[in-house]
């Protein structure tokens, strides 16, 4: 039998969020973290280091030294399931295109591990911006293990609700230290409750919850759509803006946020009229906006903004809140003029460079607004013709005041 380590999270993912969120959350609460990861730099930065650092971005600036780290490349089949089977607890924060790779490792680990212990369940947090992650995970992961593995009894995938903001690190910023993040204050990791096959760390910052899918929907039709909001109303009023707190400095712009995230709140509180009220999620949303404009953090309209094909997709943040209006039958036009927004979102980077996918984006655009509402958002002209009339109404105002 092998003796698991008690105090050992292995995480797949040593970029930014793996970083400075779930490897600073459970090294803060005494876990030896084990980032698995594909890029070499990083991973041999953090073996000849042992340690990086976290750097708070608030009203002042704080310094986390996060101990006891180390890395492992992805390609090292051995090392890497060997780890995996000594765990206590396994995370993955490699992004959605990052995921196929990735299941295939945990899959051989997991079969590692009940070869040497098969009665040792083993807890996966997903730490990704994935709605419905654990219905993904638990197909692709079946897909990879035998029929006779017990995935149910074994495995407990744990959805969360990643709420921490992280900036893009500028070149001179890495190049001083590859390693060190930027982040925000904010160090709450929502995470679901009932997924737990093994007892729930004892950890600061953990919130575990029994409705896992509402606080999956709040983050997303709260948190994200009024992110992306400000970001594509903000390039709308003016495209030389570079942060997303210029945008918010301007009361027309902060006030139509603010009311288009409203608008997604009277949505969400329609779908969980037992987990939310209308008075918590106007807090949330005042709070939202209020860290959104943390300056220290230089959060950019180009980095909230971009990656268009995903961010408008049919089930994401703005598509996927007026697709649960429509099922409710409840108001959507402050979402659907922040959607037709972003469809004109060209915002560059640091270097003045689009983000790739935003320039196929472009390309598709050119054939027309309902070839987006179609292909890319997911919309039906037939099942829902009020929103491609609204949608050409809105974009021939914005036409016309762009003219001006």
């Amino acid at each position: 039998m092998i003796i698991t380590n008690p105090e050992k999270l292995v995480l797949f993912g040593a970029g930014k969020i793996g970083r400075s969120f779930i490897g600073q959350l459970f090294s803060l609460g005494g876990y030896e973290i084990v980032f698995i990861d594909t890029y070499k730099p990083v991973i041999d930065e953090l073996n000849l280091k042992r340690q990086y650092n976290v750097i708070i971005k608030g009203q002042t600036t704080e310094v986390l030294i996060i101990n006891n780290v180390q890395g492992i490349m992805a390609d090292d089949l051995d090392k890497a399931t060997e780890e995996i089977a000594s765990a206590r607890i396994l995370a993955v924060s490699v992004g959605i295109a990052g995921l196929p790779s990735t299941i295939p490792l945990i899959a051989k680990g997991l079969l590692n591990r009940y070869e040497i212990n098969p009665d040792y369940p083993l807890d996966i947090i997903l730490a990704e911006n994935l709605r419905n992650a654990a219905d993904y995970m638990r197909t692709e992961l079946i897909g990879q293990l035998p029929d006779w593995y017990p995935f149910n009894r074994l495995v407990g995938l744990i959805e969360t609700s990643i709420g921490k903001m992280v900036p893009i690190m500028q070149e001179k910023d890495m190049q001083e230290d590859l390693l060190q993040v930027f982040a925000e204050p904010y160090n709450t990791l929502i995470l679901d409750k009932l997924a737990f096959k093994n007892p729930i760390p004892d950890i600061p910052g953990l919130s575990p919850k029994v409705n896992m899918k509402a606080w999956v929907d709040r983050k997303l039709f709260i948190h994200n759509l009024g992110h992306a909001s400000t970001a594509y109303l903000g390039y709308l009023f003016h495209p030389g803006f570079v942060y997303l707190y210029e945008a918010l400095h301007v009361p027309e712009v902060k006030n139509r946020v603010r009311d288009t995230m409203l608008q997604a709140a009277d949505i969400l509180l329609a779908r969980y009229p037992e987990e939310f009220t209308i008075e918590a999620l106007t807090d949330h949303i005042d709070d939202l906006l209020f860290r959104f404009q943390n300056k220290a953090l230089g959060d950019t309209i180009y980095r909230v903004g971009c990656d268009l094909l995903r961010k408008l997709g049919p089930e994401d943040r703005l598509a996927g809140a007026i697709q649960l209006a429509l099922e409710l039958s409840l108001p959507y036009n402050r979402i659907l003029y922040a959607l037709v927004a972003s469809f004109n979102f060209r915002a560059t980077d640091e270097n003045g460079n689009q983000f790739p996918g935003d320039e196929e984006f472009s390309r598709k655009s050119k054939k027309g607004i309902d070839f987006i509402l179609s292909e890319v958002c997911g919309f039906n002209e037939k099942l829902d013709p009020e929103i491609y009339v609204q949608a050409r109404e809105m974009q021939s105002e914005i036409l016309r005041l762009s003219v001006r």
